[in-house]
C-alpha cells in the first residue's frame, strides 16, 4: 500500500494540493506573521499555492488576514511575490537560503 501524500487546501483558490506544493504561513504565538518555509514551525497555519494568481487573489480577498486573525503587511506580500519570480524563473523549491528570515507584525 503507497504511502499517503499529506494535502492541504489554499485560502485562496480553495484548491487541495500536496503539502509540499503549498506556502505556509504562521501566526505564531507571540502574535507574528512568518513564512515557515520548513513546514514544522509552531503556531496557527495556512496555506497559499506558489502561483502569481493565488497570491494576488489572497491579498484582495484578504484570506490570510481572515483566516489567521492577523493584518498582513506590505511587506510579506513582496516577499510571496518574490517568491514566486523566483520560483517562476527556475530557482529551485529550497529558497530558505536566498531569503533572510523576516517576521511580520
Amino acid at each position: 500500500m503507497p504511502k499517503k501524500i499529506p494535502e492541504r487546501m489554499c485560502v485562496a483558490c480553495r484548491g487541495m494540493k500536496a503539502k509540499k506544493e503549498l506556502l505556509r504561513l504562521v501566526r505564531t504565538p507571540e502574535g507574528q506573521l512568518i513564512i515557515d518555509v520548513s513546514g514544522k514551525k509552531s503556531g496557527r497555519g495556512a496555506y497559499i499555492c506558489r502561483e502569481e494568481s493565488c497570491i494576488n487573489k489572497a491579498r484582495k480577498s484578504r484570506a490570510i488576514e481572515r483566516v489567521l486573525s492577523i493584518k498582513v503587511e506590505e511587506a510579506l506580500w513582496q516577499e510571496l511575490q518574490l517568491i514566486f519570480t523566483q520560483e517562476r524563473s527556475g530557482v529551485p523549491a529550497q529558497f530558505e537560503p536566498l531569503l533572510p528570515k523576516k517576521e511580520y507584525n
